[in-house]
């Protein structure tokens, strides 16, 4: 891509989680390491910026080959300064994903080409798995 990643530079913290399963191994460039939730739906993953930044690009790796019903179906993504103005900006719908996935970013209005999003905040919500699935897998989630 060009671009550097900037996932250091934020919080990240999940709804739940199994033992061992998670922001770390969700950070972890292994793609055999995943976040798996551990409660009800929706799931939440938020990243956290410490001041205003600018995201040119999130991409989120899923399997659906590895993880069946594990695997989100529908993910929406939220931005704002902080959990009390969380907006929707993307939402993705899945049949049977697997690889890195590009978030769009065409319509979040920042920068002179409207595709360049500034905020604080970016909530991942996972609100549907693959044949009704419970708890879900992300093998990474990139921030540019």
């Amino acid at each position: 891509l060009g671009l550097k990643e900037i996932g250091n530079l934020a919080s990240w913290t999940v709804s739940t989680c199994k033992p061992g399963c998670g922001v770390e191994a969700l950070r972890d460039d292994d793609p055999q390491l995943f976040w798996q939730s551990d409660g009800p739906q929706p799931h939440h993953l938020n990243i956290h910026f410490s001041r205003l930044v600018s995201i040119l690009s999130i991409r989120i790796f899923l399997d659906f080959e590895q993880d069946e019903s594990y695997t989100p179906t529908r993910i929406t993504l939220l931005a704002g300064t902080g959990y009390h103005d969380l907006l929707p900006f993307a939402q993705l719908d899945f049949q049977q994903p697997k690889g890195w996935i590009d978030v769009p970013l065409e319509h979040v209005g920042g920068g002179e080409d409207g595709k360049i999003l500034k905020t604080f905040l970016v909530q991942v919500k996972i609100t549907e798995n693959h044949q009704n699935g419970k708890d879900t897998h992300v093998r990474g989630l990139k921030v540019y």
